[in-house]
Parts: C-alpha cells; structure tokens; sequence
C-alpha cells in the first residue's frame, strides 16, 4: 500500500503498524471510526483487509488532506470529519472506534511545530474528556481499541471502568524483554462484564536490536510503502 506523508511535521510510527495488526485480531466489521486519523495510516490498512464503513476524523485540516488522498489512491472509501472529536457531531454510532492518540504530558518540553504539537500532546485530547466522548459514539457492544502512554495505565483503567468501556484486553509493548514498556495498547468493550485478560507483553528487538519474528511479521503484512512530499501548499 502506497501512502503520501508530509515531508515536515508528524510522520506515522510503528506504534501505528502495532496498533493496526492488534486492532487486526478483533475482526473489525460494520462501522468504524479513526479517531486522530492523521495521513490515515491504522484506518486505510484496516480498510483494505476488511469489509468496513470506515469514518475518520482529525482536527488538522492537513493531515486530513493527506488521509483523503490516501485513501483515494487506494481506491477505498472513507466519509472524513474535519475537527475536534471531542466537538462532533453526528448521528453516526459506531462498532468500532480506534486511536493512536495524543498522550504525551504537556509538562515536559513540547514541540513549537504545531502539527506535531497536536499530534503528540495529551491537552489536545484530554483522556477523560476523549473517554466521555467515545462513550457517545459506540454502539452497544461495539470496541474502542487504542494505544497510550503505558505509565498512565491506572487512570485509562479508571475512566474506561467509570463510563462502562470495559477493557477486555491489554497488551504492553516492550522494545527489548529487559526494557521497561511505554507503550500499552488496549480493546475496550461498550457495556462488557468480562473480566480484564493481561496479554503476553509485545516485544520488538531482541538483544541485538533485531526484529523479533512477530515484529517483522506486522510489518510483512502491513506492507506500506511511503512517499514524503508536500501534496498541499499552506496558507
């Protein structure tokens, strides 16, 4: 799959392709919604490998931009929203909403470039205010299924239990076995009693920092190839 990004600013990562082969296991089906879509990266790959009504969303007309020309030159529909999820408004209700979000605390020295400012930083989308927000749009049963900052683990367990996501299943990224995980990536449930299932931790490298078989296997199946060039001039 070939896919434009920006050439400066906020660049897609491999927390992205982790999250995307994660969302993979649940067979996403019916409607979904990219939430922070970005260049559109989680959204398009779900898109191609499954039969989904897929919405996505961002708050930066650029990146927007860059989704929607994305998915056109794969040839797959999408019905994009420009703004603030947490100002959205539709009618629309959702079986699966998924989010590599802005996690980063607002307190350690942020980037002046504003694109990857919005992209990083947790105030542009606050956790609870985020959680509150997906609650609306979920259908009955339907998943949220999303990565974050692996340290603020107890309150996304706390708001996700206190507005009835449950999370069913958690899986911590580790770049090494012996290194501490910043990454955890979550499938929430809308109105779930089952109990929390702690997956296996995902690690990336082995101690020679080379991909480990599962890693290079995401990758494998992601197959994306990416082109940096600036598609649309900025006022």
């Amino acid at each position: 799959m070939f896919l434009y990004q920006p050439t400066s600013g906020y660049c897609y990562n491999s927390d992205s392709i982790f999250l995307y082969d994660f969302i993979s296991e649940f067979r996403p089906k019916g409607k979904l919604l990219d939430v922070g879509c970005g260049v559109g990266i989680i959204s398009l790959l779900l898109t191609r490998d499954f039969k989904i009504e897929t919405s996505i969303i961002d708050k930066q007309e650029k990146m927007l931009a860059y989704a929607r020309h994305n998915f056109a030159l794969n040839g797959l529909d999408v019905t994009p929203y420009l703004g603030d999820f947490t100002s959205l408004q539709t009618e629309e209700r959702f079986d699966f909403i998924v989010s590599n979000p802005p996690f980063y605390d607002p307190r350690v020295t942020q980037s002046e470039d504003t694109h990857l400012n919005i992209a990083r930083y947790a105030h542009h989308l606050p956790m609870e205010l985020f959680i509150r927000r997906v609650k609306t749009f979920l259908k009955p049963k339907g998943w949220f299924i999303f990565c974050y900052d692996a340290k603020q683990i107890d309150l996304l367990m706390q708001y996700l239990k206190e507005y009835g996501i449950n999370p069913e299943k958690i899986q911590f990224v580790h770049s090494k076995i012996d290194r501490e995980s910043k990454l955890v990536m979550i499938a929430a449930r809308n109105n779930s009693k089952t109990m929390t299932q702690v997956l296996p931790p995902f690690v990336v490298f082995d101690e020679k920092s080379n991909y480990l078989p599962k890693a290079a296997e995401v990758f494998k199946r992601a197959n994306t190839h990416s082109i940096k060039g600036e598609l649309f001039s900025e006022e």
